[in-house]
């Protein structure tokens, strides 16, 4: 016990380090590197804390893809001509404002918390087992809050729509470049023909597994794009045209697979996104592994950037 309150000391003490470090570090760079290592350093800290699902999260999303998208660009910066218009003093101050509310308002809610915590997990628990699933957070997420979970598939679209659109007319429907992320070596390559097999086989377990234990279709998927990024950074396959139909396919068939499901239930069930009884397992079953699929594929051409060349270039 007493090793392990040390360890959770100096893990706070790291924490609020690299916090400092990220906000006040001035390169763009710099800072990114250290987010990436405060979102890991987060997802320790939630493992200590037995949420074992947000650990994954945050190690996946936090620190893994939000981290490769801001070292991207922070690389596009480099490569773009001149630093840009500087910040002014006054969008610094009003930034550094609403950052202080925010940890005000977070540390009041921590700090302060009322004397009858509201929860809803005892009624969860109860009626867990209807569901057939044994991941309370699954559960959550794909029976209790499955309209917030579909729409969130949506927003990832959008996102990437809104992504897309920052190309020029002339490349739409072309190619990414990753040429911010072009690094290659012989290192690189080899890890690129080593770790996909083993990496492919954990997004399918942490798939698979995420109706009963810690994991689920983001986790998973996270661990997808990131493999197919590392194949296409190391040169041993194209990045493909987004106007690819197969590439578009697998953008949306889990959103379409959850949706139909979801309208099969006003059959079924009597309601939208309700599950017949006995049914409830393979069906949420189904729609994970069909979201792991569009939510790799997704954020590996998040991270990809708009397209950069044409098509037939």
């Amino acid at each position: 016990m007493i090793l392990l309150s040390f360890f959770d000391i100096g893990l706070v003490v790291l924490i609020l380090g690299i916090g400092a470090a990220t906000i006040a570090v001035r390169e763009a760079f710099a800072a990114a590197i250290a987010f990436v290592v405060y979102g890991l350093l987060m997802a320790i800290a939630w493992v200590r804390l037995a949420a074992v699902d947000v650990a994954l999260t945050e190690a996946a999303i936090g620190g893994g893809m939000t981290g490769l998208l801001m070292l991207g660009a922070a690389a596009r910066q480099r490569f773009s001509k001149g630093n840009g218009i500087p910040t002014s003093l006054p969008t610094r101050l009003a930034a550094g404002v609403l950052c202080a509310l925010i940890a005000a308002g977070l540390a009041t809610a921590i700090l302060l918390p009322p004397e009858v915590t509201p929860t809803l997990a005892p009624t969860v628990m109860e009626n867990l087992a209807q569901t057939g699933l044994g991941n309370p957070v699954a559960g959550v997420l794909f029976v209790y809050r499955a309209l917030d979970t579909l729409l969130e598939k949506v927003v990832l679209l959008l996102a990437l729509l809104g992504v897309w659109s920052l190309a020029p007319d002339s490349v739409w429907g072309g190619i990414p470049g990753l040429r911010v992320y072009a690094q290659r070596n012989t290192t690189l390559t080899f890890l690129a023909q080593l770790l996909p097999p083993v990496g492919i086989v954990v997004a399918i377990y942490m798939c698979w597994v995420g109706a009963n234990e810690p994991g689920g279709a983001f986790q998973g998927g996270t661990v997808l794009a990131a493999m197919w990024l590392l194949v296409m950074i190391a040169g041993l396959e194209s990045v493909p045209s987004i106007s690819q139909p197969w590439l578009r396919l697998l953008l949306v068939v889990g959103p379409v697979i959850f949706l139909a499901i979801g309208l099969a239930g006003l059959v079924w069930a009597n309601a939208f996104l309700a599950y017949p009884s006995g049914y409830a397992k393979p069906m949420i079953v189904a729609v994970e592994a069909a979201l792991t699929l569009s939510i790799g594929v997704a954020l590996g051409l998040l991270a990809a950037g708009p397209p950069e060349r044409a098509r037939h270039q």
